[in-house]
C-alpha cells in the first residue's frame, strides 16, 4: 500500500488501531504490541558464538499498520536486509546504493533478493541543523503523528535525536516478482538462507511483517574508498561537463563488480541529473533486457535490484542471440556500431562490457575502446588477483584490436557517431579519428576473491532466466491477482508470409526449421526490406541481419495447415504491426514454464518416441551439483 498524506492517514490510523469507536480493550492490545516490540528492541540480546563482530547498533522498529512499520535510523546505524519492501523516508535523509532519499520525496521500490549481496539502508550524515532542538522534535512528532499512536511515538522519541532518519517501510506486492515466485525453484528467493540468519538487537518480527529479513551488516555491498572516489570524479565530470557529455566505459573481468558499481554510479547521477544512458554490451548478463542483446537506454529511474525486478524499454536494441560473441566477434562489433548511432551525446552515457577480458576478449574490448572514443575509462580489479594491462590512453591508441587501428578513438559529427571508415569499407580495416584521449580510472572489488567462480553467489544460467522469467510477467494481466499459466493465454496468429525467418546459432535445413522454431524464444525485429509475397510460404533468410528488435515473444506453437505461428508477446499491437522478422537464437526459454505449468503441459512428455527427429530427454549432469541445490 502506498503511503497516505498524514493527514488523511491519521485518519486512518484512527480507525484501525484504536479499533471501531476507539473501544477500550483495541486501544489496551495495541498498546501491547507497542511495548513488546519496544521492550525487544531494548533487549541485550548478543550475535551467536559464530559472529565475533561487534553487533550492529540496537534500532527501533514499530508497527504502524498491517504491512507497515516505521524505523528510526540513528546516527552511524544501518540496516542490511534480504527481501522486498517500500521505502518512504519521513524525516532526515537516507543512502541505498548511491541513491539519496531525502524526506517528502516519491517513495522508492528495493528489490534485495539472495542472488546478490542485500541492500544496505544507511543515515546519511548532515550538516548542523539551523533549527533547534526542540524544533526539531517537534517536526519529527508532527511526522509520526500522522502514522503512530501516542504511545508509539513516545517510542520511537525516546531514542530520536537531530541526525536520526526516519523511515516508513511497506510491504511490497509486486507483478513480476510474484509471477517469478509461483515457480517452485524462485519461490524463496527474497528470504535469507539458512546459514545466512544473523541475531541482532532488532525486532526481527516487525521487519518480516513488511517482507524483509535482518542481515549481517558486513554482508551487504560495501564499496572501497577508491572505487567510491571514482564514482565521484565521474560524477563531478558529468555536473560540470566541460568537454561535453562525459562517455563512460566500465570494463574488467568476471565477478568484480562491475553491474554493482554501474547501479551505484546510475543512482549517484540521477541525484544530480534527470537522466542517464546506458549501452549495454554485455550478452551474458545484461541489466535492463533478457540476455543476448545489444541496447541503448534512456534511465530515468533509480537502479535498486538485480536484473529481473527492471526490464525496461529501450531505444534501440539488436537481438544478437547468445552469451557469447566468440565465434561471431564481427557481427557483435557491427551490432554495437548499429545501436550507437542512436545516441546524441545529449547526456552522458555508460557502457557497460563483458567479463571475457583474455585473449581475443581483450582485442575486441580495444576495439570497443577505439570505436566509442570513451572520455573515461573505468577498470574494474580483482582485490589481490593478477593486475590487467592498465588501458592507458597511450596504450590504447598504440594497440591494434581485432578489427580496428590504433588511431586515436571514434569521431562525432553533429553529435552522432561517424562510423565512416576513410581508409576502406571491410571491418578488419576499421580506424577510427578523434584528438580526444579518455581518463583512466581504476577501481578495486572490495570482497575476498574477486574476478573467481568460487565467491559467486548464483551462477549466470540463473540470473539469466530470472531476466526472461521478469520480461515474461508482462503478459500476465495486471488486473487479475492469478496467475495466468502461459499454456493458457491466446497467442497472436502471425502469417508465414508476414515475416521472415532466420536462425541465427546453426545452420537448419528449411525442412527442419519449423521443428527449431517450435516452443522457442524469437526475437520480434524490423528489417528495411520487403518481404511481402503473394506465396503462403515461410520466408527463410538466408544471412543474419542486423536489424531494430522491438521485443521478444515465444512461438507457442505452429500451424502448418493454417500455416501462421502462435506467438506469445507483451508488445503493444501498434508495436506489433511493425514486426516482419523472427530471429531465433541459442537463448532457450526457462525450463521451469515447461516443467511448472499447471495443467497439460505441451512439449513436455514423459513417455519418448526416439524415432521423431529431435525428441529426446534433457540432460542433467548428475555429477555435479549446483552450489544452489547443496
Amino acid at each position: 500500500m502506498r503511503p497516505r498524506p498524514p493527514s488523511a492517514r491519521s485518519k486512518a490510523v484512527l480507525k484501525v488501531r484504536p479499533g471501531k469507536g476507539g473501544s477500550l480493550r483495541s486501544r489496551h492490545v495495541w498498546k501491547e504490541k507497542c511495548n513488546m516490540a519496544a521492550a525487544s528492541e531494548t533487549s541485550k540480546a548478543r550475535p551467536s558464538t559464530s559472529q565475533e563482530r561487534a553487533p550492529n547498533p540496537a534500532m527501533t522498529a514499530l508497527l504502524a499498520e498491517e504491512g507497515e512499520c516505521v524505523l528510526l535510523l540513528g546516527p552511524g546505524q544501518k540496516l542490511t536486509f534480504t527481501g522486498k519492501c517500500i521505502v518512504t523516508c519521513l524525516y532526515g535523509s537516507v543512502q541505498v546504493l548511491g541513491l539519496t532519499i531525502n524526506s517528502n520525496e516519491t517513495p522508492y521500490e528495493l528489490f534485495s533478493p539472495n542472488t546478490q549481496a542485500p541492500l544496505t539502508i544507511e543515515v546519511m550524515k548532515r550538516k548542523k541543523p539551523d533549527k533547534t532542538l526542540k524544533e526539531i522534535r517537534t517536526e519529527a512528532k508532527a511526522v509520526l503523528r500522522g502514522y503512530l499512536p501516542l504511545d508509539c511515538r513516545r517510542t520511537i522519541m525516546k531514542s530520536f535525536k537531530s541526525s536520526c532518519s526516519i523511515l516508513l517501510m511497506e510491504r511490497l506486492e509486486d507483478p513480476t516478482t510474484s509471477y517469478i515466485m509461483t515457480h517452485s525453484e524462485y519461490a524463496n528467493i527474497f528470504f535469507a538462507k539458512l546459514s545466512e540468519k544473523y541475531s541482532s538487537m532488532l525486532d526481527d518480527t516487525v521487519l518480516q511483517s513488511v517482507g524483509i529479513e535482518n542481515r549481517d551488516p558486513d554482508s551487504g555491498i560495501v564499496l572501497l574508498e577508491k572505487t567510491v572516489s571514482a564514482a565521484q570524479t565521474l560524477v563531478d565530470a558529468c555536473i560540470e561537463e566541460h568537454h561535453g557529455c562525459p562517455v563512460i566505459l566500465v570494463c574488467g573481468p568476471q565477478n568484480v563488480g562491475k553491474s554493482t558499481f554501474n547501479r551505484y554510479l546510475i543512482n549517484q547521477l540521477l541525484n544530480h541529473i534527470p537522466s542517464v544512458g546506458y549501452l549495454e554490451c554485455d550478452l551474458g548478463q545484461s541489466e535492463f533486457t533478457p540476455p543476448g542483446c545489444i541496447s541503448l537506454l534512456n534511465i530515468t529511474k533509480p537502479v535498486l535490484g538485480p536484473p529481473f525486478t527492471h526490464q525496461r524499454d529501450v531505444q534501440k536494441m539488436v537481438y544478437f542471440g547468445d552469451v557469447s560473441c566468440e565465434q561471431e566477434m564481427e557481427r557483435y562489433f557491427e551490432s554495437v556500431k548499429y545501436v550507437i548511432t542512436c545516441y546524441k551525446r545529449e547526456q552522458p552515457l555508460i557502457i557497460n562490457t563483458m567479463g571475457w577480458v583474455k585473449g581475443s576478449g581483450w582485442l575486441l574490448l580495444l576495439d570497443l575502446i577505439h570505436l566509442l572514443s570513451p572520455s573515461h575509462v573505468v577498470q574494474m580489479v580483482a582485490e589481490g588477483a593478477d593486475r590487467m594491462q592498465p588501458l592507458t590512453h597511450e596504450y590504447v591508441r598504440n594497440t591494434p584490436g581485432s578489427m580496428t587501428k590504433p588511431c586515436s578513438g571514434a569521431k562525432y559529427r553533429n553529435n552522432e557517431l561517424d562510423s565512416s571508415d576513410e581508409e576502406g569499407d571491410s571491418a578488419n580495416d576499421v580506424c577510427f579519428k578523434a584528438s580526444v584521449g579518455h581518463e583512466l580510472l581504476q577501481a578495486e572489488s572490495s570482497f575476498s576473491g574477486a574476478g573467481g567462480t568460487e565467491t559467486v553467489r548464483c551462477h549466470a544460467w540463473i540470473l539469466r532466466d530470472l531476466a526472461m522469467l521478469g520480461y515474461m510477467s508482462k503478459l500476465q494481466q495486471l488486473e487479475l491477482e492469478q496467475i495466468i499459466p502461459l499454456n493458457s493465454l491466446v497467442p497472436y496468429e502471425v502469417p508465414f508470409n508476414a515475416v521472415a525467418l532466420r536462425v541465427i546459432h546453426s545452420a537448419v535445413a528449411p525442412s527442419h526449421i519449423m521443428y527449431t522454431a517450435n516452443a522457442n524464444w524469437v526475437g520480434l525485429c524490423h528489417i528495411l526490406d520487403d518481404i511481402s509475397s503473394q506465396e503462403t510460404d515461410s520466408v527463410i533468410l538466408t544471412q543474419t541481419p542486423i536489424c531494430d528488435c522491438l521485443g521478444f515473444g515465444i512461438i507457442r506453437g505452429v500451424n502448418v495447415t493454417k500455416k501462421v505461428y502462435h506467438i506469445l508477446t507483451p508488445i503493444p499491437p501498434e508495436t506489433l504491426r511493425s514486426v516482419n522478422c523472427l530471429l531465433i537464437g541459442n537463448i532457450s526459454i526457462p525450463h521451469s514454464v515447461f516443467k511448472r505449468q499447471p495443467g497439460d503441459v505441451p512439449y513436455v512428455t514423459s513417455e519418448y518416441d526416439f524415432s521423431i527427429y529431435g525428441s529426446g530427454k534433457m540432460k542433467i549432469n548428475k555429477h555435479l551439483k549446483r552450489r544452489e541445490h547443496v
